[in-house]
């Protein structure tokens, strides 16, 4: 989160303004929750406490998400369209590329958001992509920032069923296997999003999706000083957080 962050905040100084796509995975099974949310199930705190969970804060809005059976993007935009469902459109065009070359068409949600169920995964709104059927494979969250984005998503790859039913009360989606796993398919998600994800460069007649414009660029020290002195704002100590009671 602090990485995401700091991507953010380094957009914002560029006077041009610098997009970024990160992909990652979670070391632990690991519970984000919304920049709004604040009220807990008493149990997601115990789960902390005990180290079967970590928890940690997004800057993004939401729900929580459970994260280790999934692959995290997080979309810098420069610019962006004023309307957030164009935004969410054109920043999640990429992944409608992506899992149509799978051979499993995704679409957007259509349900109203809904603050009373905890999961980002309980509904799904014009947010978040899900399959025929109506399971949600892809949820994702913004944050604007001085006309920036910063998007989130969980692409849901394969949910820790007893885990999301522990946390939740209820079972994870119910998504269909897929023809790549682990780094292959990692690996298609990058050339899917270095040929398809434009970020509107097309509607400004900027030479459409600018094939090959993407390249791979590790942070510089000085960026990893930012992401350290910003970790404290997204660790989320079990012991501090809000419970939520009946």
């Amino acid at each position: 989160m602090a990485i995401d962050q700091s991507l953010l905040q380094a957009s914002l100084m560029t006077p041009a303004g610098a997009p970024s796509l990160r992909l990652y995975r979670w070391s632990r099974p690991t519970l984000s929750l919304g920049h709004h949310q604040r009220a807990l199930p008493p149990h997601w705190l115990e789960l902390a406490a005990n180290g079967t969970i970590d928890l940690v804060r997004r800057p993004s809005g939401g729900r929580a998400v459970l994260h280790g059976g999934d692959i995290t993007y997080a979309l810098v935009w420069p610019a962006p369209p004023p309307q957030r469902s164009r935004a969410y459109g054109l920043a999640c065009g990429w992944l409608c590329r992506a899992f149509a070359e799978l051979g499993h068409p995704l679409h957007f949600g259509r349900r109203a958001p809904s603050r009373e169920r905890a999961s980002c995964f309980a509904t799904s709104t014009a947010a978040d992509l899900v399959h025929r059927d109506g399971a949600k494979r892809i949820g994702s969250a913004q944050l604007w920032s001085r006309g920036t984005l910063l998007q989130h998503g969980s692409i849901q790859i394969a949910p820790a069923g007893d885990l999301w039913r522990i946390l939740f009360g209820e079972d994870p989606p119910q998504l269909v296997p897929l023809p790549l796993v682990g780094s292959e398919l990692e690996a298609h998600l990058r050339r899917c999003a270095e040929r398809h994800l434009d970020l509107g460069w097309a509607e400004r007649g900027q030479g459409g999706c600018r094939p090959n414009h993407w390249i791979e660029q590790p942070l510089q020290p000085c960026e990893w000083e930012a992401v350290r002195s910003g970790l404290d704002r997204y660790r989320l100590p079990a012991e501090t957080s809000v419970p939520l009671r009946p």
